[in-house]
């Protein structure tokens, strides 16, 4: 600890990000609130995704593959500090599924796919039972800000049996990231 740094600094917490999960009516994962500030960083899209999938490997919470995206700005809410939501925008295929195009205008910061177990496929015979997803971060390419991207497995007890992070991605070399990028075309 630094020599006079206070570990009760209130102006410090502000600059964190704080998720909370929100649940909908029928007890599966509505979203999330953020708060305090929007992750910057490829990191802290990771850890979020981290806490989501986390999430999605607990029964019911995510019960078919699902996509969900960042909305700036939030409804009436008591909790100080919210900046905005990762809000669920429907299963992956199916009734209620996003349309490609559907998620670009706004162009949200990130989006998000979630796998529940039962759809997920493990990297190691162990994570039987993990849950998985993948964050884009899209980027504008011919501006030279490149597309972002992580994947992460894990189990609902917050073991973590696989995390990775990219820069520079090629949204078409992944499934997940083809997926999200399709929805993301305008």
């Amino acid at each position: 600890m630094e020599q006079g740094s206070d570990p009760f600094d209130r102006d410090r917490d502000r600059h964190r990000v704080s998720v909370a999960p929100l649940q909908r009516g029928d007890g599966g994962l509505g979203g999330f609130l953020v708060a305090g500030r929007w992750p910057e960083t490829t990191r802290e899209w990771a850890q979020v995704l981290l806490l989501a999938v986390r999430l999605a490997a607990v029964p019911g919470m995510v019960p078919t593959t699902a996509v969900f995206h960042a909305l700036d700005g939030v409804p009436r809410t008591d909790h100080p500090g919210a900046v905005g939501l990762i809000a669920l925008a429907g299963p992956v295929i199916g009734a209620g599924a996003p349309a490609p195009g559907e998620l670009a205008d706004p162009m949200p910061a990130a989006v998000l796919l979630l796998h529940p177990p039962a759809e997920s496929r493990p990297s190691l015979p162990e994570a039987a039972g993990s849950a998985s997803g993948c964050v884009l971060l899209p980027g504008l390419p011919h501006l030279g800000l490149e597309h972002r991207a992580a994947w992460v497995e894990a189990e609902a007890s917050g073991e973590m049996s696989q995390l990775v992070s990219r820069v520079g991605i090629d949204p078409a070399s992944d499934p997940d990231t083809a997926v999200l990028a399709m929805l993301l075309a305008a």
